[in-house]
């Protein structure tokens, strides 16, 4: 079990924080400030330190040196957000804004252990031969990559990371929300010659747009209300390494000028300042939206759009994946059932097929999240398809759509075409589309095995309109 190091001089946040951790199997130490920390525990003999960076005595960065190489989270308020980037120069792994969400230091901590692990155990950062469990969310095939899964498009996938990290290339990862292009961008950069140095994530939709453009290029004193000393930005900090910029389309219009002017020349220019400084930053961008489409209307910079799409790296949807989605499910569930204290837990039949059938519009992120849930409320050792709390009709489940083909033989109109290769939405489209003329909908729907609320339901989302002939209106 990773021992965790909380250094937090704010009781209420230090014991709902150690609460947290020790509800999810981390065990866990406190103290109130590095010299309180000094004289209670050798340091060293951490997995994980987390820390204020604010604290009384000495800064939350002096325990990056009493540490010894254990990673270092650093804890920082939106006010002081742009401190946190002296922190990241210093050697702290990450920080993280207070407030924070419970979900978003959960997965702060799980993958500084996970790459700390793996740091030690692998010879080098580029080779990665450490084999990967479930538990750290990779397969053993891709463990250098960190991404689960094996379908066609996740090996082309692959096949591009290796040959793109080892350049300076900028590169732009393009994908639905919540498909894993952190994962990718992360792997660009654990493999590239920057491995050592920072790897800095902003999520551009974050940031309020008014304070975007000191976050990322730093500001000098005085160039705006409020700013009572000059500050290094993000893009500063990232000197060396890897530039992150999560949701770039959401960039203003100016910021977008800036950043440009970072990739053409090399350099940056703090707000309120006439002094340019040249910076040696690789450029990751991610984003759900046609960048292409925005710049045509204004609303994203062409030249700018060009600069990022050197090399383009396309992200599919949970739902184009096939067989992904349960190798992802199982080794999501480990995690969670572990974090729980349940290694016993399975996922039922019909549970297995909800996870298969599902489209999954919130891709892997909806997936882990109802997994989560699912763990936490299960009574005994299998998780139901209720229990994972999706919006899809159980009565779906009863049959696998494989044999509904058959159950339609005594109407006298068989699908033209055998619907084995058919995919559960092929399937519901071919045999609405067949019968309709003659069966009203709640024959339809008893015939597919499924409620009219139900047929109604798919029939919007697929884009197949109510007949309004006479032997399709009743019912």
């Amino acid at each position: 079990m990773p021992h965790i190091l909380i250094v937090e001089d704010e009781t209420i946040i230090r014991s709902a924080l150690r609460r947290l951790l020790e509800r999810n199997q981390y065990e866990v130490s406190e103290a109130g400030s590095v010299q309180e920390a000094q004289e209670r525990f050798s340091i060293p003999g951490f997995d994980l330190i987390v820390s204020d960076l604010r604290l009384p005595g000495a800064p939350g960065t002096e325990l990056i040196k009493l540490g010894q190489g254990t990673p270092v989270l650093i804890m920082t308020s939106y006010a002081s957000l742009r401190s946190a980037v002296d922190s990241m120069k210093m050697g702290a792994v990450d920080y993280i804004a207070k407030p924070f969400d419970h979900d978003e230091m959960l997965q702060a901590v799980a993958r500084i252990l996970r790459d700390h692990q793996q740091a030690k155990s692998a010879p080098s950062p580029a080779t990665g031969t450490t084999k990967a469990s479930a538990d750290k969310m990779v397969d053993n095939s891709n463990g250098e990559i960190g991404i689960i899964g094996s379908c066609s498009a996740m090996q082309e996938m692959y096949s591009k990371i290796r040959k793109v990290a080892p350049t300076d290339s900028n590169v732009l990862i393009q994908g639905e929300s919540g498909t894993g292009k952190e994962l990718v961008a992360r792997a660009l950069h654990n493999l590239s010659r920057r491995a050592k140095a920072p790897l800095i994530s902003v999520n551009c939709a974050a940031i309020p747009e008014s304070l975007i453009e000191s976050e990322l290029f730093g500001h000098e004193k005085g160039a705006f209300t409020g700013a009572s000393a000059g500050r290094a930005g993000l893009v500063e900090a990232a000197d060396g390494g890897t530039l992150f910029l999560d949701e770039i389309g959401e960039l203003p219009l100016e910021a977008q000028a800036r950043l440009l002017r970072v990739l053409q020349e090399g350099e940056i220019r703090r707000v309120g300042s006439v002094q340019s400084q040249k910076v040696d930053v690789r450029l990751i961008a991610a984003t759900h939206r046609d960048l292409k489409s925005l710049s045509k209307i204004g609303q994203f910079r062409e030249d700018l759009y060009y600069r990022l799409h050197v090399i383009a790296l396309k992200l599919p949807a949970l739902r184009e994946r096939g067989a992904d989605v349960s190798e992802i499910a199982r080794a999501f569930l480990v995690r969670q059932s572990t974090r729980q204290g349940r290694p016993e837990l399975s996922f039922a039949a019909d549970a297995e097929q909800a996870i298969r059938h599902y489209p999954w519009p919130g891709n892997v992120r909806e997936l882990e999240n109802a997994i989560e849930r699912a763990v936490i409320l299960c009574e005994g050792n299998s998780i139901s398809a209720e229990l994972l709390g999706i919006d899809i009709e159980l009565d779906d489940l009863e049959d696998d759509f494989t044999g509904l083909p058959a159950q339609s033989s005594g109407l006298g109109h068989e699908p033209s075409e055998p619907t084995e290769d058919l995919s559960l939405e092929d399937y519901f489209q071919h045999f609405v589309l067949e019968h309709q003329d003659h069966m009203t909908e709640t024959e339809l729907a008893r015939k597919l095995g499924i409620s009219r609320k139900c047929l109604w339901e798919r029939r919007q989302r697929l884009g197949i309109p109510r007949r309004k002939s006479s032997g399709a209106t009743a019912g």
